[in-house]
């Protein structure tokens, strides 16, 4: 993909870098050549992003033109919003407050060149703070008032520089865009790029196994898209991607959410998008949906503290508690007796207002039914875990194990179950989502609908193969393309 990086003054940068390209701003935003330019990567290095400035209209005219500018209007605008000051997720404050601790000084300025910052004590904080304010050139204010704070932040021009700072900043700039290019084909020139999020730490857990990221990079490049793995620590580079795939396992309080709600607003093609995490990763809000619906699920209470002395009348013993944000069988628990219930209602309504209680039905295996684009594109039966009531049995040092899983083409699949799932999927939205439903004594009900469902492979994709992979590629491809056409 064509990059330029654009300033007031090309001898504002004279670091001459391969496969870029130096542009003055005012011949960006006049000349036609750039107007007629497609899929190019833009870095604004402006002496001011202010309103209405030129830094401004570089950006902005960028986004007109399709092009993906760094930093994008949305951003420029978030450095003036205070709310984007406070919306300091927990781990970002917990490394502010550790980075920041051995300082005398109650304030203090930190400037964030390309991700990096001079000193190494501050190279990770410097690298989470641009992936929140993903601008080239930054700097930060932060006071302590009992605990550190940031008070303000401000996109920097070439002109602002600490003098001293041009030669550290130049070797930034080198890291970046040697990162950035790394991994691009250079024989092969693809229409699209794509962002795969993935966590390499999170074992048997993730999303998508080793195996199955490879065959979705694969997938890509062969309907034309090119395809990173990448992880957290690169998502300040998210703006030179025309989409994110989440192969990591999401939340609401967390930054995949986040990440997924700033690559939506900056135009992206997210799957999953914001709006199905939020539903998706809250069964408070699956069962309500579901129970609007009319959509069968086993007999629901959504309880708080004036209703949990109904659970045992109502639902009998076993029941099954859910924390809201539950996921990988962590946070539902089978409790026998009222003791148990009390004990556990106990726990979890310290954490949230409200929860979920289940009436308990034993099955050897659930329904996964795999749905994009409000279709089914696979079939799963997963077996419990050996000797336990769970798909997964999480074991005290945190591992999970896992029962068998056997996949069927969808056609072979119940009917009633494929059409409960999709009825089901179609109420959250139209990603990608893994739909469970339990048969017992010729009957279905739902038991969930999740975002980010498993795509393994050696299982999910035991039937299609290649085939899934690509099916998922050819979505994104299809919706770039409607995005891309809207823009022009």
């Amino acid at each position: 993909m064509p990059t330029l990086i654009v300033s007031d003054s090309t001898k504002d940068w004279e670091l001459e870098i391969p496969e870029v390209e130096k542009v003055e701003a005012w011949r960006y935003l006049t000349d036609p050549e750039f107007a007629n330019r497609r899929n190019v990567r833009l870095y604004n290095l402006c002496r001011s992003m202010k309103y209405q400035s030129t830094g401004y209209y570089v950006s902005l005219l960028a986004e007109a033109r399709g092009h993906k500018p760094l930093p994008g209007v949305i951003a420029l605008q978030d450095l003036k919003s205070p709310a984007m000051l406070r919306f300091v997720g927990d781990e970002l404050d917990e490394l502010i407050q550790k980075s920041l601790e051995p300082l005398l000084s109650d304030q203090f300025e930190l400037s964030v060149y390309f991700g990096c910052n001079m000193a190494k004590r501050y190279e990770r904080l410097a690298r989470h703070l641009f992936n929140m304010v993903p601008v080239p050139l930054l700097r930060f204010r932060f006071v302590k008032n009992k605990t550190w704070q940031i008070r303000s932040v401000k996109a920097l021009g070439t002109n602002d520089l600490t003098e001293g700072h041009h030669e550290f900043v130049t070797e930034a700039a080198l890291k970046h865009f040697t990162k950035s290019f790394r991994s691009r084909p250079k024989t092969k020139r693809l229409r699209f790029d794509l962002a795969i999020l993935h966590d390499p730490n999170e074992g048997a857990n993730s999303p998508s196994n080793e195996g199955a990221l490879k065959k979705f990079v694969k997938a890509a490049e062969s309907v034309g898209l090119s395809a990173d793995l990448i992880t957290k620590d690169d998502s300040g580079s998210l703006l030179e991607y025309d989409g994110l795939f989440i192969r990591q396992t999401t939340a609401v309080n967390h930054f995949t959410y986040r990440l997924a709600r700033r690559a939506a607003s900056e135009g992206l093609v997210v799957i999953d998008d914001p709006v199905s995490i939020a539903r998706c990763t809250n069964k408070v809000y699956l069962a309500e949906l579901m129970t609007y619906h009319k959509i069968p699920t086993p007999q629901t209470l959504v309880v708080h503290r004036d209703n949990m002395h109904e659970i045992g009348p109502t639902l009998g013993f076993p029941c099954v508690l859910k924390k809201p944000d539950s996921a990988f069988s962590q946070g539902v628990v089978k409790v026998k007796n009222q003791k148990e219930l009390e004990e556990r209602l106990a726990e979890f309504l310290t954490e949230s207002e409200l929860i979920v209680a289940q009436q308990f039905l034993p099955t050897t295996f659930d329904w996964r039914i795999g749905v994009l684009d409000q279709r089914a594109i696979f079939a799963c039966q997963y077996y419990m875990a050996p000797g336990h009531w769970q798909i997964i049995q999480q074991e005290k040092d945190g591992r999970g194990r896992y029962g068998k899983s056997k996949t069927i083409p969808v056609e072979l699949a119940p009917r009633k179950a494929v059409q409960m799932a999709i009825k089901a999927a179609n109420l959250i939205g139209d990603g990608l989502y893994g739909v469970d439903v339990k048969e017992s004594d010729g009957k279905f009900t739902l038991i969930e609908v999740n975002d980010n469902p498993n795509i393994d492979s050696g299982c999910e994709d035991e039937i299609l193969r290649d085939e899934l992979y690509r099916k998922i590629m050819e979505s994104f491809l299809k919706r770039i393309e409607q995005k891309k056409s809207a823009i022009h």
